[in-house]
């Protein structure tokens, strides 16, 4: 039971904090959503500010989990697997609940980048970053970090733009952009044939 408490406190906190805002959202409006009770919200988490830390660490998993399945079902050649995440995030802004990112947008409300939320969002972003990292030396890029950072700059853009413009567009742009980055950039010669 008290694990079914925690996972709905998490549950509500995740949707409440993206709908509407962390400092929007208050511990009784999550008590409220989740019909948890306040002795055992303290029994999970001694503070609002460690329920966003655990929502985001929860999120940075799947939403990692789910550009993995994104590169996989990508069926792009080696070198062009980075391109997939443009292709997610596409789909992600067609989505009638897009709020944009999560994790930028607690950087923005918590301002401080000291605070643990702060923290765990940047984490996140250099987890996709090394994940694009990975991607790239795999496709044999030279470059393959710079490059990677250069990818994730244009996909937090993509987000940011798509939440103003409120369509896929972004995506496309940015994808088109990614798509002459990783043309341009230097590769390692492909393996001699036998």
């Amino acid at each position: 039971m008290a694990t079914n408490a925690k996972e709905r406190l998490l549950s509500a906190a995740e949707r409440l904090f993206y709908e509407e805002g962390i400092r929007a959202v208050g511990i009784e409006r999550i008590l409220s959503e989740s019909g948890v009770g306040r002795a055992s919200f303290y029994r999970h988490f001694p503070s609002k500010d460690d329920v966003v830390v655990e929502v985001l660490r929860r999120r940075d998993g799947m939403w990692r989990a789910w550009l993995d399945g994104r590169i996989e079902a990508s069926g792009r050649e080696p070198q062009e697997l980075p391109l997939a995440l443009f292709d997610g995030l596409a789909e992600r802004f067609a989505s009638a609940d897009f709020r944009g990112c999560a994790f930028i947008n607690t950087m923005v409300e918590t301002a401080d980048p000291e605070s643990p939320a702060h923290h765990v969002a940047a984490e996140h972003k250099e987890k996709v970053i090394a994940r694009l990292d990975g991607l790239l030396a795999e496709g044999g890029y030279r470059e393959h970090e710079a490059l990677a950072r250069q990818l994730a700059l244009l996909g937090d853009g993509a987000i940011v733009t798509a939440l103003r413009e409120g369509t896929t567009e972004a995506a496309v742009r940015a994808r088109a952009v990614a798509t002459v980055l990783l043309r341009t950039a230097d590769r390692e010669p492909a393996g001699d044939p036998a």
